[in-house]
């Protein structure tokens, strides 16, 4: 590990200045499980490292009446532990509960997840399903990005250096739903997802279908989506979604799986997420959370 300089703002102007200040050269520190160990291995070398634990404006999970806001400290443990996200963002519940182990999101922080932007990120599925909101802090103000354009490639998102991810806001669905995440993992505990499948349906027959780790980003599947408007989920159905769904991915072959077994896994899981879905909207499926691989 090299030597950098630790700064600890209490506000996000101050944050955001020291940003700018050092550009490419800051790594900015949430709860630090993937930020640490690369900085022990040596894989990045900044030459400042500024903490944002100190921003009390960052540790804000509420519920409004229309959106949810997950503040840039939240962690996966407390998205868990709250009964408003198991309520009313149940498919976000369950896809939190599958991310490592339980000291590991005592201080893993969902923005984290989504701002290191590996394919296999578990919160990204749910979160573009549930259309999320980004909110980035910048010096001339808050933006709002949809999760859609907030992914770039492996580890590449949209910010910019003197850019913060402030918050994480989900509207709340006004109509009878139903959802569901399945990861699929060599093992329980610990390990990243092999393939990772989101997919909401709606009383108005209006679905949605993402990824993790089976392209160079999370990713919805568009077409499919398209295809099942309207439509009742017959075998046929759910064939020809699962055939559009794959179309949308690009698996690789690596340690934990190959491309061809990616492939194939993936249209399983997403019929079997579609059909858990539909139960769960009509309150015969299996909890939020029971084991569905």
């Amino acid at each position: 590990m090299n030597n950098f300089d630790y700064a600890k703002p209490s506000t996000i102007p101050e944050a955001i200045s020291l940003y700018k200040k050092y550009g490419e050269k800051a790594k900015l520190l949430l709860g630090g499980t993937d930020l640490v160990v690369m900085l022990d291995d040596g894989v990045i070398q900044p030459d400042i490292v500024i903490d944002l634990k100190g921003i009390d404006e960052l540790k804000k999970l509420k519920f409004d009446g229309e959106f949810l806001h997950i503040g840039a400290r939240v962690t996966f443990n407390e998205l868990i532990d709250s009964e408003v996200v198991k309520e009313k963002f149940p498919i976000l519940w369950e896809a939190s509960r599958t991310i490592a182990s339980t000291g590991v999101r005592n201080r893993a922080t969902l923005v984290g997840n989504i701002c290191s932007a590996v394919p296999s990120a578990d919160s990204a599925p749910a979160l573009l399903v549930c259309n999320a909101i980004v909110v980035i802090a910048t010096d001339s103000g808050d933006k709002e990005v949809p999760i859609t354009e907030f992914f770039m490639g492996p580890r590449r998102t949209i910010l910019k250096p003197g850019e913060i991810v402030k918050e994480v806001k989900i509207r709340a669905s006004n109509k009878k739903f139903g959802g569901s995440y399945i990861k699929l993992g060599r093992y329980d505990g610990e390990d990243l997802a092999q393939v990772g499948v989101a997919t909401t349906v709606n009383e108005d027959k209006e679905y949605s279908i993402a990824f993790c780790a089976v392209a160079p980003k999370p990713v919805r599947a568009k077409e499919a989506e398209e295809f099942l408007k309207g439509k009742d989920l017959t075998d046929e159905v759910l064939e020809e979604a699962a055939k559009l769904a794959v179309k949308a991915i690009s698996p690789i072959s690596d340690i934990r799986a190959s491309k061809e077994y990616r492939l194939y896994v993936s249209g399983v899981l997403v019929k079997r997420s579609l059909k858990t879905s539909l139960a769960r909207m009509n309150g015969n499926g299996p909890k939020y959370g029971e084991r569905l691989v």
